[in-house]
């Protein structure tokens, strides 16, 4: 079994100085940085990685926004990124919590409707994000 399950993994090494992206796992249905769901980024960075701490986790130059966050990573979290000097990713990385997670608030409340069903009342809320 672990032949076969060793086909769909890929061995992930980096080297001291090479640049990552960092996952970010958003909360289930919530947008982030006014980007619907479907299109809010799981990936952000690139980080710069200053040592290898074990056999599989990685420490980064985090910027001083996510001082909050660890800075020791596992592999699995980062993805390998070229590093071109005038590629540049802006995102707002005050939205970002401890836990690599990230939360945004509705704005408004626009309609709501109470549904009957058989004995149960359900609410439904409408609402503008």
């Amino acid at each position: 079994q672990k032949s076969y399950a060793d086909k769909h993994r890929r061995a992930l090494e980096f080297q001291t100085g090479d640049h990552v992206f960092l996952k970010v796992s958003p909360a289930r249905g919530v947008r982030c940085f006014d980007i619907k769901v479907k299109l809010s980024p799981r990936f952000i960075g690139p980080f710069e990685i200053l040592d290898r701490v074990g056999e599989v986790s990685y420490r980064l130059a985090l910027p001083p926004q996510l001082s909050h966050v660890h800075d020791v990573f596992h592999v699995s979290l980062l993805r390998g990124y070229k590093y071109r000097p005038l590629h540049v990713i802006m995102y707002p990385l005050d939205q970002i919590r401890t836990g690599l997670s990230y939360v945004e608030e509705p704005e408004a409340i626009i309609d709501r409707q109470d549904r009957v069903m058989r004995k149960k009342t359900i609410p439904f809320v409408k609402i503008l994000w």
